[in-house]
């Protein structure tokens, strides 16, 4: 009896499978994620969790907008959501613009939150074993050294000279003809070449030339951009997209190995000339030089192996070419929209030129390491361009063990962590209400300049990874601004559409099209 009973069950649910029909199943299907889409957005603080393809819809409908919108998602969230990839991708972790959690992750629990394999796989080929691509105890190592060498008084007066005589023989000359000829043109691509060139000179000491009068085109500044762009492509493809076109030699993998070459011949040919000069280049301080040295001092028995100084060199460069002329672009931008700010800044550059902390050459402004340091009002404009527009705009590291942050989200081994450093600006749970404002007084008390904390505001990174460069970064901010406000007023092309682009570094989408009119100041 329970035989038959066990067949006649079987006959019937085989009579309705063989009933249902391709649509029926794709009815049923739809249904499923029409429900689990509703589910998602009732339950949910953050962005959207697709069936199957998690996160990546959402992105792709806000792309023109990224950077708001994830504002708008972290502000609902409080702060902080997790977020997943396609199925079968392995993509999931959080984002969070807590500085509670930025802190644990770059000063209480350092160690458990490296870049990672990740981010190391991707730049690889372009950076090797350098310092920004390094982990753990081989980048304790290469950020020691870096230390030893940048922090020494010969370095720091080099990479001074270097700066000051590129702003006065270089760009002023330069914006002087872009000014008398009365075109518009765009500030951010003279800023790069400007910073290109002073990274070129500090680091390996030798000027590629980006800042000639008739702006040409060097096929070593070429090729890095295009090697840094196309590195970057690899972030936004499957590893078997970008794995397969490396192995076959197609595509945008084709042309980043052609790049690279061009960049590392360019500077394995430095290291081999500077190693063969040694003894003759006793006026100059460049890094790669500082590093040889390093390594030829009796008593050292220190060799660096295979490309370390290729490597290092290159990711020197790296750091310091972008990131100081796109927040200067911003800055400039952010000038012309709010002309107090300017006018505070002139005010104190015009009572600075009442003081022995600027010299003139041959009836031109100079100004000096301590006439800049003077300058209060123009390091909180410039931190507060920063703090809207961070050169960085998003940091990620990696999890190596499963651990809880001080907010009480659980993070799982391997996921991937992004801190929004775009939008803590916008947050008004760490800044308060104004915090749309560009208010460069929230950085002055009792006429001096008052830091930040570096949790709440990581535009230099915080904690071990605390940039060694930063005070670099704004003296450089600080002699280019003050040098090219003194003498020009810089307008915006009306009309010109400002919006950032989406990288990893916080490029303005359609350059920062200007054009000059002079200021009546004297000996300028």
């Amino acid at each position: 009896m329970r035989a038959m009973a066990e067949m006649v069950s079987f006959s019937v649910i085989k009579w309705d499978i063989s009933r249902l029909t391709f649509w029926d199943v794709s009815i049923a299907l739809l249904g499923l994620f029409i429900f689990s889409c509703l589910y998602e957005r009732l339950t949910r603080k953050g962005p959207m969790m697709w069936t199957v393809f998690g996160i990546i819809p959402s992105i792709v409908f806000h792309l023109s907008d990224a950077h708001n919108w994830g504002t708008r998602v972290l502000i609902k969230a409080g702060g902080t959501f997790h977020y997943r990839g396609m199925w079968m991708g392995g993509a999931y972790g959080i984002v969070t613009t807590d500085p509670s959690n930025i802190e644990y992750m770059l000063k209480t629990n350092f160690q458990n939150f490296p870049k990672g394999n990740y981010y190391r796989e991707r730049f690889s080929d372009l950076l090797g074993g350098g310092i920004f691509n390094a982990d753990n105890e081989s980048w304790m190592e290469k950020r020691q050294l870096a230390k030893h060498e940048m922090h020494s008084s010969r370095f720091m007066e080099h990479s001074f000279k270097t700066m000051q005589d590129l702003v006065h023989k270089k760009l002023l000359i330069l914006l002087q003809k872009l000014s008398i000829s009365g075109q518009c043109f765009d500030l951010q691509e003279v800023l790069l070449r400007l910073t290109f060139d002073n990274i070129c000179t500090v680091a390996l000491g030798v000027n590629p030339g980006c800042l000639a009068l008739d702006l040409p085109e060097v096929p070593f500044a070429k090729a890095f951009e295009e090697a840094t762009e196309l590195t970057l492509l690899r972030f936004l493809m499957p590893p078997f997209v970008w794995k397969a076109l490396k192995f076959f030699g197609l595509g945008n993998e084709r042309r980043l190995k052609e790049a690279i070459k061009v960049v590392h011949d360019f500077a394995d040919k430095k290291v081999r000339d500077r190693r063969n000069i040694l003894g003759n280049l006793s006026n100059q301080s460049d890094f790669l030089l500082r590093l040889i040295e390093s390594e030829n001092k009796q008593g050292q028995n220190r060799h660096f192996p295979g490309n370390f100084l290729r490597d290092f060199c290159v990711s020197f460069i790296l750091a310091g070419r972008d990131t100081t002329s796109v927040a200067l672009a911003w800055f400039f931008w952010l000038i012309h929209k709010n002309p107090q700010v300017e006018n505070k800044i002139l005010a104190e550059i015009y009572e600075i030129l009442y003081h022995p902390q600027c010299r003139t050459q041959d009836n031109i402004t100079v100004f000096t390491e301590d006439g800049l340091k003077k300058m209060v009002y123009l390091q909180a404009a410039l931190s507060e361009s920063l703090r809207l527009y961070p050169s960085v705009p998003i940091e990620m590291k990696q999890v190596l063990e499963d651990d809880v942050l001080p907010d009480g989200t659980r993070v799982k081994k391997s996921a991937r962590v992004f801190n929004f450093l775009f939008s803590m600006a916008r947050m008004e749970s760490i800044w308060g209400k104004d915090c749309l404002e560009f208010k460069p007084e929230r950085w002055i008390k009792d006429g001096k300049f008052v830091s930040a904390n570096q949790f709440k505001y990581p535009v230099f990174n915080a904690g071990p990874m605390l940039c060694l460069g930063k005070n670099f970064s704004y003296t450089q901010m600080k002699m280019v601004a003050a040098s090219v406000l003194l003498r020009y007023s810089v307008k915006v092309v009306e009309g010109h559409s400002v919006v950032p682009k989406l990288t990893t570094t916080l490029y303005m989408k359609n350059g920062l099209m200007v054009t000059l009119k002079p200021r009546l100041v004297n000996n300028a």
